[in-house]
């Protein structure tokens, strides 16, 4: 399956999550990424998000990406020069004289093109383009925006229009081919002619061979390339599933299996460093994050009793001396006021516990930070909605552990997206979704840290890429032998 990244990298990514659910609870191993489409060979700066499902016992192994990447030069540039507005006489069946590819690219766009065509290019066709546009359009290079042009050449508002136009760049790649180009094709300005791009730019630029046609008028042909998935990228895909349909394998473990692993691990603790994450109420929660926050585990755990036992704002004003002298110890008095300060608002709102509008207000007063409110939101559930908001939480923590267990680096690159789908893989979708969230983060804190990490403590060990590589390099212990079972690896961590 394929789509924007947008459309599963909300803030709670739930759409990711149950569909990867769905396709597990049918027998299949599911790998998903947002791909960057330029890294096979397509000459775009193109983002799309693949999910691939196999029935088990295969399992889908991304694609090795291409050496090097195509720029729009090396795409187009055996391409003839051709006017804005240019038809061939012939209409669709015209054509224009074609003299040869010069690079591998071009070469492998006209693998297939029948002999007898093989000296002509179709669909190499544009709009028309205004004489003012024209001249536009020679003022600029590939990094001059709309808004740097002079008056006399801007037609639309440059403050709501700045990028409306987009001169392309030969040495690099293409933005984005869009659907939207159907429509406009001022952000697809030629590099170095004042033109749009052609229908065969367009199609190269999607990686359509040269020997491939499209119906309908232009605006229908620019609408197919611009929805299309480019077939350079569906080749590599295809080639992997052929690969993976041809190897059975045992690695493949299911986001819920996980994720009931990480929850089970969480209820069995009797001790966690970070003790709030059991939290009863959203305001013992704020309270934690204000006062608690990266403080040593010892401290924190001496503390946290006393701050528990204020389960609502209200409670904390009636023994303001108390919290300020025990934010004395700790050495954090400013944070303390600061902390009643929240407290008093809500009091004067007569809330008891903040609601989804209340944490919004706050974040956007800039009271608490985004990350705080959306770690109260997954501790405890709204009580007017407790199947409420679950976001996906990625903090440095939760990304390492994340990057251990995949064995990729998504805590160094593209953390947002490749970070949030492993977590979001991980902690799975349903009952065990929001433990499993917060064991993550007690993980990163514990068995899990950057330093001494202490793998045969981790519910994760039999799974953890980290923990292959780590035992290949020594002789197996009882924690990493694979016949232990989770529950042996706790008792000899001694954690039950």
């Amino acid at each position: 399956m394929e789509n924007v990244p947008d459309m599963v990298l909300d803030r709670e990514m739930f759409i990711l999550r149950s569909a990867v659910l769905e396709l597990e609870q049918l027998g299949y191993a599911v790998e998903e990424r947002v791909v960057e489409t330029r890294r096979f060979g397509v000459p775009q700066f193109r983002q799309r998000l693949i999910l691939v499902a196999v029935c088990q016992p295969h399992r889908f192994i991304w694609p090795a990406e291409s050496p090097g990447q195509v720029s729009f030069g090396l795409a187009t540039s055996d391409l003839p020069p051709v006017e804005g507005g240019w038809r061939p006489e012939a209409g669709a069946h015209g054509w224009q004289e074609y003299l040869g590819p010069k690079t591998t690219f071009q070469r492998l766009m006209r693998a297939g093109v029948p002999e007898a065509e093989w000296g002509r290019v179709y669909d190499h066709i544009t709009r028309p383009v205004r004489e003012d546009d024209a001249r536009a359009f020679e003022l600029m290079d590939s990094d001059t925006r709309y808004s740097d042009l002079p008056e006399e050449y801007k037609r639309y508002r440059d403050d709501i229009f700045d990028d409306k136009y987009k001169r392309l760049d030969s040495n690099q790649a293409s933005r984005t081919i869009t659907a939207h180009i159907a429509k406009d094709g001022y952000w697809y300005i030629h590099p170095l002619e004042n033109r749009t791009i052609t229908i065969r730019e367009a199609a190269r630029l999607q990686t359509f061979p040269d020997w491939y046609r499209f119906a309908g008028p232009p605006s229908a042909a620019f609408r197919q390339i611009g929805n299309a998935v480019p077939p350079l990228l569906g080749q590599a895909i295809g080639e992997g599933l052929t690969a993976a349909l041809a190897e059975v394998t045992d690695r493949h473990v299911s986001s819920e299996a996980v994720a009931q692993s990480l929850a089970e691990w969480f209820h069995d603790r009797s001790h966690l460093r970070l003790p709030w994450l059991r939290a009863s109420t959203r305001w013992q929660v704020l309270s934690a994050e204000f006062l608690l926050d990266r403080l040593t585990p010892d401290s924190a755990g001496s503390v946290w009793p006393l701050l528990e036992r204020w389960r609502d704002p209200a409670q904390t004003l009636a023994h303001r001396e108390e919290l300020q002298t025990i934010a004395g110890w700790i050495k954090r008095r400013s944070r303390a006021e600061d902390l009643l300060a929240v407290a008093a608002r809500l009091v004067d709102a007569g809330q008891s516990e903040p609601d989804e509008d209340t944490l919004t207000e706050m974040v956007a007063a800039k009271i608490i930070p985004p990350a705080v409110a959306d770690i109260a939101r997954l501790i405890v559930a709204c009580p007017n909605d407790p199947a409420g908001e679950e976001p996906v939480i990625i903090n440095k923590g939760v990304l390492r552990v994340a990057a251990n267990f995949t064995g990729e680096a998504v805590n160094a690159r593209n953390r947002l997206t490749d970070g949030r789908i492993a977590v979001a893989r991980m902690i799975g979708y349903g009952i065990d979704a929001r433990s499993a969230h917060l064991a993550l983060m007690e993980i990163s804190n514990t068995c899990c840290q950057s330093s001494a990490p202490d793998c045969g403590a981790c519910p994760l060990v039999e799974h953890c890429a980290f923990a292959r590589r780590t035992s290949a390099t020594r002789e197996p212990d009882v924690a990493t032998k694979p016949q232990v079972g989770r529950k042996a690896v706790l008792r000899s961590a001694g954690a039950m």
